[in-house]
């Protein structure tokens, strides 16, 4: 077989490897409530299935870069994308939530392997002329993932089971296996080995493990209670340890020196602060749509579409405004938008008209998205140098995979407070039979919810629904905020690039795997120059 069918293969493998964890990502979010309701959890439970695996993926995506320096892209992505299959079918067979949310750690380890040795595989295939568009294919395969997700996962959830979500994996596991091993000579191991910085990934894991774990128990057990501030301090002190061991180590995970650039340091916080508004916003959304609002899994899936579809359509178009113009504006006014949309959502109620109340909400929203991502993305690869461009990408997608993690799992305690908080003063004083109390006691394990009238009677399912709304639309006033400081940000703090990384190569921002600029040639991170320190 010719070099050039094996470019092409690698790249289908590349590709085929990446979109099956795109695509089994974002369709677990329409499987949420079918998950419940076959194995319970409630919204905690829904909470760590999405968040086990969002830890481990932003927790050690770093280090599974280093490992495909160290021991070979193609040995590193083959055990990604099998680890990936294998653990697709153990979520597939789950019996319980607890060995579900297992399973989803584990792939979310796995990605972390998959996903840099995917684009590594693409520059080692590719001669440096070529690997542009190479680069660019993958990453909108990896962007088309993010459409259809949704779609696959509804479809399934709703003609045959949420556990057909995993399993469909596996086929397309071992023919990305096969094209791997047909295209990909295995690399020899270098004579220098490069250090892995397991004690900053074991640090990071734990450290970030233990606040989630803390604010996802505190609506159960209460601020008081040692299952909460334990882990929460604990994880708080080990991200401290975590920090004083970046300075020191030789060789770290997340080189700090990248931080003493104004540029990197802003975009990076707004990162933060706007990604993690965004996990909130769809998280919370698909279960209201579902949970509340009587949608079936596909129509969840069908009533985001635009969303994608919107920055499918603009983030080219307005990444070459940006280039002409200067990110600046558009990474400060991209969120202000996307925030009014947020803040015209505050509209929805459970007995929503799609077209009048979501729809012109979710455009306006998507607008300021599409304004926001590519020029963000840009700006922080720009203030890096090229020879660490690949870092600074893999920084920036862990930050942005932590942002949803941290504040799914902070926000999360504010929605369920604030359902028992309106729930609690509708019913103060109403009587209730043992059944309606069993109900009622059902209603706040899931935080968003749904009782039939008949069942319940009308004053005590309304009372539910219109705690469920209320807790809802806190959640969303808090992605808005978060969105809207996102912007402020970066109006406030972000300065013209001092490298030019066009936008146009950035599009769709970490939505859609790493960017364009990423595939510098960069050596170990020992060997990476002392960053300049800001202008």
């Amino acid at each position: 077989m010719g070099g050039r069918d094996n470019k092409q293969l690698a790249l289908l493998a590349a590709i085929m490897g990446s979109f099956v964890v795109g695509l089994d990502a974002t369709a677990v979010n329409v499987a949420l409530p079918a998950i419940r309701d076959d194995l319970g959890g409630g919204l905690a439970g829904q909470q760590w299935v999405s968040n086990a695996y969002l830890l481990t993926l932003g927790s050690l995506i770093l280090v599974g870069g280093s490992l495909g320096d160290i021991f070979g892209e193609r040995r590193i992505f083959s055990l990604g994308v099998a680890g990936f299959g294998a653990v697709s079918v153990l979520c597939a067979v789950a019996p319980t939530i607890e060995l579900l949310i297992a399973g989803r750690a584990l792939q979310g380890a796995f990605g972390a392997l998959l996903t840099p040795s995917a684009l590594a595989l693409i520059i080692s295939a590719f001669p440096a002329d070529e690997r542009g568009a190479a680069i660019g294919s993958w990453t909108a395969w990896s962007g088309i993932a993010t459409v259809i997700g949704p779609l696959v996962g509804g479809y399934l959830v709703d003609t045959v089971s949420w556990r057909l979500i995993f399993a469909i994996n596996v086929p397309f596991v071992i023919i990305t296996l096969l094209l791997i091993f047909a295209s990909v000579p295995a690399r020899e191991r270098g004579g220098t080995r490069a250090r892995v910085d397991w004690l900053g990934a074991a640090l990071t894991f734990f450290g970030l493990a233990g606040p989630v774990l803390a604010l996802i128990r505190q609506p159960v057990v209460g601020w008081s209670s040692p299952q909460v501030w334990g882990p929460g301090l604990a994880g708080i002190a080990l991200l401290v340890l975590f920090v004083v061991h970046e300075r020191r180590t030789p060789s770290p995970m997340l080189p700090l020196g990248l931080f003493r650039r104004r540029n990197f340091t802003v975009g990076n916080i707004e990162t933060f602060v706007m990604y993690g508004g965004l996990s909130v916003t769809f998280f919370f959304l698909v279960l209201y749509l579902q949970q509340v609002a009587g949608y079936d899994a596909l129509e969840a899936g069908l009533a985001l579409m635009p969303s994608t579809l919107v920055m499918f359509a603009l983030s080219k178009r307005l990444g070459r405004l940006a280039d002409r113009h200067g990110p600046r504006l558009f990474m400060g006014f991209g969120p202000l938008v996307s925030a009014v949309g947020l803040a015209l959502m505050l509209q929805i109620h459970a007995d929503l008209d799609y077209f009048t109340d979501l729809l012109p909400a979710l455009l306006v929203f998507s607008l300021g998205l599409a304004l926001t991502v590519a020029p963000l993305t840009a700006t922080v690869l720009a203030d890096a140098d090229e020879s660490n461009a690949g870092i600074a990408s893999g920084v920036n997608n862990a930050i942005a995979r932590v942002a949803g993690l941290l504040a799914v799992a902070a926000i999360g305690a504010v929605v369920s407070a604030q359902f028992n908080s309106s729930l609690d003063e509708s019913l103060a004083g109403q009587p209730v039979s043992p059944d309606q109390a069993a109900a009622i006691e059902g209603a706040r394990h899931e935080t968003l919810a749904r009782l039939d009238p008949a069942e319940v009677g009308p004053e005590i399912a309304g009372a539910v629904e219109s705690a469920s709304t209320e807790a809802f639309h806190v959640g969303l006033g808090i992605s808005a905020a978060l969105v809207a400081l996102g912007g402020v940000l970066g109006l406030a703090g972000i300065r013209n690039p001092r490298r030019a990384v066009r936008c146009e190569d950035c599009a769709g921002g970490q939505f859609a795997g790493q960017p364009i600029d990423a595939a510098r040639e960069r050596p170990p991170l020992s060997e990476l120059p002392e960053p300049l320190p800001a202008p």
